[in-house]
């Protein structure tokens, strides 16, 4: 198993696989089928890979490849008996690509019969693995601020305006002898939104931060994520 490891930099959002699939390709004969998955850790990449050879014992190889952190900490990959870096190598580079984070990638070959050639292999391996990630769901996660308002009604219509019009997702409202909003802010775009809200209202509002969070989309529903 090969590996790389990354330089850390801050990031506000990045690519996962929320979730997994699986797509098959056949060339010359050989059968070649992607299983895509989320995983969080090293352990659970490795373990992924197992169940997926146990599965798959009779399979001329399962090669693999696999990203872990927000930052790319873990990069490996595996030709699982394939010529060097014609199998692994080429999975990891399409993960890469697709600019993924914490997700891992089996690509199992039945041969059929016909050598594909040092050329042949890397293609094989990107077009199936590939083929994966179309068949799974990606999301992209941004950093995010959970921020609670508090407020009279007059400043209620000023508010809704400046989140909307800043596509801010709205987890909560409570109407009572007040109104409380609950939030969720990019973290690049927190301050200036709050200070935006400040102006509007003449600082008549109450703003409390609660929280960090992750989160993202999925066909317009609104994903919740600690980390």
């Amino acid at each position: 198993m090969m590996y790389q490891q990354k330089e850390m930099i801050f990031i506000s959002s990045y690519k996962i696989v929320y979730k997994g699939g699986q797509g098959e390709i056949e060339v010359k004969k050989s059968k070649f089928i992607a299983t895509i998955a989320p995983v969080n850790t090293e352990e659970e990449a490795i373990a992924f890979i197992d169940d997926m050879k146990k599965k798959y014992y009779n399979a001329t190889h399962n090669c693999s490849a696999y990203i872990i952190g927000e930052n790319n900490e873990i990069t490996r990959f595996s030709d699982d008996g394939e010529p060097s870096r014609t199998a692994g190598l080429p999975m990891l580079d399409v993960l890469l690509g697709e600019k993924l984070h914490n997700v891992v990638a089996v690509v199992t070959r039945y041969f059929g019969g016909t050598l594909l050639g040092t050329g042949g292999l890397v293609r094989a391996y990107s077009d199936a693995t590939k083929e994966g990630l179309m068949h799974s769901t990606i999301i992209e996660k941004h950093k995010g601020n959970k921020i609670h308002l508090k407020m009279d009604y007059t400043s209620l219509g000023k508010v809704q305006y400046i989140l909307a019009e800043n596509q801010i997702p709205i987890l909560d409202t409570i109407y009572t002898d007040s109104v409380e909003i609950t939030y969720v802010s990019p973290a690049d775009t927190t301050d200036k939104i709050k200070k935006e809200l400040l102006e509007a209202t003449s600082a008549s509002i109450e703003i409390t931060p609660k929280s960090e969070i992750y989160y993202s989309t999925d066909s317009g529903k609104l994903l919740l994520f600690d980390s």
